[in-house]
């Protein structure tokens, strides 16, 4: 190779580099841009302001999803969420001690397991079981509620767990109705859990339906004592219905 032919070909390696280097460059902007481009569009997701309500049902929705069964089933989601807004509620209030939330679902046939226990600490659920209604409130379903004195019928809503006592049905607690018209004569009422033969899940299977109480949520027997000792001295228990007088006004629910 000449000296003539040496520049010739020197330079067409200094070009060759220059458009290496350009492609590189134009190559890592591309990068940086995109880079750029994903920031900006996550710091946009994170500027997204939710509702409170918004806040609320994503927060729901996570808690029923990943709620540990162990070998119950779950409550509808929908009256999960319901429990969960007025649990919340009355946390704020200051009126829970135990973090237990018992919800009793009067929409589902009596025949069926429609009371459950929830650890809302662990996110679990600890018990689940028959439930009696009054025997004024309906026949295989509840259908009919009231927080008249000697109605003999279930009031709905938001209940605080009080004390125990042994009284003619045995082992028992109290409650106590948060709800102004709609379920605060329940102390009066003598409104408690106890334990009943009638709440018989064997008994249902022969006459089509629960046995029915005064008024009281009675469960069979053998899950009294446990169900008192998880969820007695100051925990939430909610009475659900499709009832739409009461899910209106309920003052935890709106």
């Amino acid at each position: 190779m000449n000296y003539k032919q040496w520049i010739v070909a020197s330079a067409a390696l200094v070009l060759v580099g220059a458009g290496v280097a350009k492609n590189s460059i134009a190559f890592d902007m591309s990068s940086i841009q995109l880079d750029v481009a994903r920031t900006e569009k996550i710091e946009k997701i994170e500027k997204v302001e939710l509702s409170a309500e918004e806040r609320f049902e994503l927060k729901a929705n996570t808690l029923f999803q990943t709620l540990e069964l162990k070998a119950f089933n779950a409550p509808s989601e929908k009256v999960f969420t319901m429990a969960l807004k007025g649990y919340l509620k009355m946390q704020e209030e200051g009126l829970i001690k135990n973090s237990k939330l018992t919800i009793v679902d009067f929409s589902v046939s009596s025949t069926q397991k429609r009371l459950w226990v929830i650890d809302m600490d662990k996110n679990t659920v600890l018990l689940e079981s028959v439930v009696a209604h009054g025997k004024r409130t309906g026949d295989e379903f509840a259908t009919a509620f009231s927080n008249r004195i000697n109605s003999h019928m279930s009031s709905l809503g938001f209940y605080k767990t009080g004390e125990t006592y042994q009284g003619s049905n045995g082992f028992s607690m109290r409650l106590d109705g948060l709800e102004k018209g709609i379920n605060d004569n329940a102390r009066t009422r003598a409104i408690v859990v106890h334990g009943a033969d009638y709440a018989s899940p064997t008994l249902a299977l022969k006459q089509g339906r629960l046995g029915r109480s005064y008024g009281c949520p009675a469960v069979p027997n053998e899950v009294n004592k446990e169900l008192i000792d998880l969820i007695k001295d100051e925990s939430c228990l909610f009475i659900y219905s499709t009832q739409q007088d009461y899910l209106k006004q309920s003052k935890y629910l709106i």
